[in-house]
């Protein structure tokens, strides 16, 4: 029952257990039908591959970072300024404290930012529950929460345990959407194909003269 792998495209197990596979099949009726041992339809095998990409467009969108309220803590810091308010517009202040942010970001939180751009309004409604988290006043530090247009929320990903007792809600660093889709889809395809491979090779067909 062991795997053979100096043939994995023709097949992953030995002569001995391809002769029993192919006795069982033999001496079995399957659904009311014969085993005929045939290569999959290559018209399933395009849906398979056009599932697969239909996923990829469906999740495409979320791929990325997502933005967490530690990445608008510099706005936040920054809204308050005398240069800031001195500006007239809730634009040219935004304009303002959007580019002296970006300036004191690592690079990780410049590509937040750049692919989640913030409003001043929505800068204005998140303020203060930043300011409540950084106070103490949340069980979370400011990169467990998710910034949602104009709030934030405890983000849904559960990491390590902290010394406290609590779950690390942060997202990992190496998730930016697409890292899963890979993952998973790959994980798919080779169980699939470790599977189909421990059968007998196409070529090799029953002899239903055999069965019972």
């Amino acid at each position: 029952m062991g795997f053979k792998f100096d043939q994995p495209l023709y097949s992953l197990s030995d002569e001995q257990e391809q002769k029993e596979i192919l006795a069982l099949w033999e001496s079995e009726k399957h659904g009311g039908l014969w085993e005929g041992n045939n290569r999959l339809p290559f018209p399933l095998t395009f849906l398979i591959a056009l599932v697969i990409l239909t996923a990829f467009m469906i999740t495409m969108p979320i791929w990325g970072q997502r933005p967490t309220a530690q990445d608008f803590a510099n706005h936040v810091k920054l809204m308050d300024s005398p240069e800031v308010q001195r500006l007239a517009t809730p634009e040219e202040k935004m304009k303002y404290v959007a580019n002296a942010a970006y300036q004191m970001a690592d690079n990780r939180t410049k590509g937040n930012l750049e692919r989640h751009p913030i409003t001043w309004d929505d800068l204005l409604n998140i303020a203060p529950q930043i300011k409540e988290i950084q106070a103490g006043k949340g069980k979370y530090p400011l990169d467990n929460y998710t910034v949602l247009g104009d709030r934030i929320v405890l983000a849904n990903f559960e990491g390590n345990m902290r010394p406290d007792g609590l779950r690390e809600r942060k997202q990992p660093w190496w998730d930016i959407g697409f890292t899963i889709d890979v993952f998973y889809v790959s994980y798919f395809i080779l169980t699939v194909f470790l599977i189909v491979k421990r059968l007998p090779h196409f070529s090799r067909k029953p002899d239903m003269s055999k069965a019972s």
